[in-house]
């Protein structure tokens, strides 16, 4: 009775530890997926990873709209940019250039460039590399075939990566940019001075902005705000020297997914 008994108890100790070796396996692997996801965190980026902050050369901002391209509200914002003879990078979602491929090339038409920002706006960590991989390889040729450029940025939604994202940026040969401000303006009451107001406080020289041409995954309005924000940015720009253009033309010290430092220009 004793023995049964006793090998029993080393088959459930037995079982207790591999069911725990499988959990910290887990984990780990959890981690590692989600671990890049720390630089969400605008601190640690900008101190660990200026080139993923998009922090480029000093006399320069770049300028970016994510989450378009938007019928109802991209057009205004390539009015403005055009009386202002500026360009910007827009960071399109896949479904959205789906859905507007003749606004897509528009985009690309005005001399705007054109980035990837996934297919659905989904966090990444919440997604297996092999679902990461095919939705952005998925979003990145659908923005090629709509607007006729071939994107070299990439911008994860939320701002979050994971090692799946990286992975499939890298196949893709895309560069992941992140930003140095943004506007927030889907923050409930924002008018276009809030969201100057919230840019003007990390504004400077070499960093990324981040606005939103389209309301699709933020309150109604946001896009309107964030529009109303776009020439005081500008004028903001021009008063302290600083020239406001895409990211290509940042001159990031070129942070990419595998320690290819050297990958932008």
């Amino acid at each position: 009775m004793t023995g049964v008994l006793g090998r029993g108890g080393a088959g459930q100790v037995t079982g207790g530890r591999l069911a725990l070796t499988g959990a910290v396996a887990l984990g780990c692997l959890a981690v590692t997926h989600a671990g890049p996801g720390i630089t969400a965190l605008g601190p640690v980026r900008r101190r660990f990873c200026p080139a993923l902050a998009g922090q480029g050369r000093p006399g320069h901002v770049a300028l970016t709209f994510d989450d378009g391209p938007d019928p109802a509200s991209t057009p205004a914002f390539l009015d403005l940019l055009a009386r202002w003879r500026v360009r910007a990078t827009f960071f399109m979602l896949g479904a959205m250039a789906e859905r507007a491929p003749g606004l897509a090339a528009e985009v690309a038409a005005a001399g705007h460039e054109v980035g990837v920002h996934g297919w659905a706006h989904r966090y990444t960590v919440l997604r297996g590399p092999r679902a990461v991989r095919d939705d952005l390889a998925r979003a990145t040729d659908t923005v090629a075939a709509a607007s006729g450029a071939a994107p070299r940025f990439y911008r994860p939604p939320y701002g979050v990566l994971s090692a799946g994202a990286l992975a499939a940026a890298r196949g893709l040969r895309l560069t992941p940019v992140l930003w140095t401000c943004w506007g927030r303006e889907w923050t409930a009451g924002s008018t276009g001075r809030s969201v100057y107001a919230t840019l003007a406080g990390g504004l400077a020289g070499g960093g990324t902005v981040l606005l939103h041409d389209s309301d699709c995954t933020s309150p109604p309005g946001s896009a309107a705000a964030a529009l109303a924000a776009l020439p005081l940015l500008l004028e903001e720009c021009a008063l302290r020297g600083l020239h406001a253009g895409p990211v290509a033309e940042h001159s990031l010290a070129a942070w990419r997914p595998g320690g290819n430092s050297r990958a932008a220009a």
